[in-house]
């Protein structure tokens, strides 16, 4: 069955999301909707307070994943600002959301660097890092590319990377991926959604 298959198979109504339905793509039971993915199934990585952070942390909110780094240029900041815009849309709703930052820069993107970059779009987003080792598992999981681009001097490389969202349910279930400026009109139209709160 193709992934037009595996998203049209969910029982009831279909949702009509902005972003790309992947709920249940890849699942063992396709005519399941809340089966998970097999790929992007957690985090399980530090945030920027020293606390390792699973998606059950979030049970009750939707939360949204983008993979970068505090260095980028325009992809990252652009990203970030649309979540924090988002939320602010969803009005009271905006507390159930939760951004999650993951850098794909351990070596540069410090804990203290990470908490002050994140306050510059919501002090309530989450910036996650991990071993050069558990973040090539994480971006395997997730599906995710990142590479180091050399530049004039050792600290002056940028990294390339993947800049899609992934965009869970209060439950914990992957449900939508959102491509590089999608816009803060379409992920708060999809956490409403999520939330139960559409229409």
């Amino acid at each position: 069955m193709g992934i037009a298959g595996l998203i049209g198979a969910c029982s009831g109504e279909k949702a009509q999301f902005r972003g790309v339905d992947i709920t249940g793509i890849g699942a063992a039971q396709a005519n399941d909707a809340q089966n998970a993915p097999n790929f992007a199934r957690d985090l399980g990585l530090t945030d920027h307070n020293g606390q390792v952070r699973p998606i059950r942390d979030f049970a009750g909110k939707v939360v949204i994943v983008f993979f970068g780094y505090t260095q980028c240029p325009d992809v990252c900041p652009t990203s970030l600002q649309e979540l924090a815009q988002a939320k602010q849309l969803l009005g009271r709703d905006g507390e159930r959301m939760q951004g999650i930052f993951v850098t794909v820069d351990p070596e540069r993107d410090t804990p203290e660097v990470l908490k002050a970059y994140m306050a510059n779009f919501d002090p309530g987003f989450l910036a996650l890092r991990g071993t050069p080792e558990q973040l090539a598992q994480v971006a395997r999981d997730f599906k995710i590319y990142y590479k180091k681009a050399e530049g004039k001097t050792p600290t002056s490389y940028t990294m390339d990377h993947s800049a899609g969202s992934y965009m869970y349910d209060p439950a914990g279930h992957l449900r939508i991926y959102h491509r590089y400026g999608s816009g803060a009109q379409a992920l708060a139209a999809d956490a409403k959604i999520l939330l139960g709160k559409a229409g």
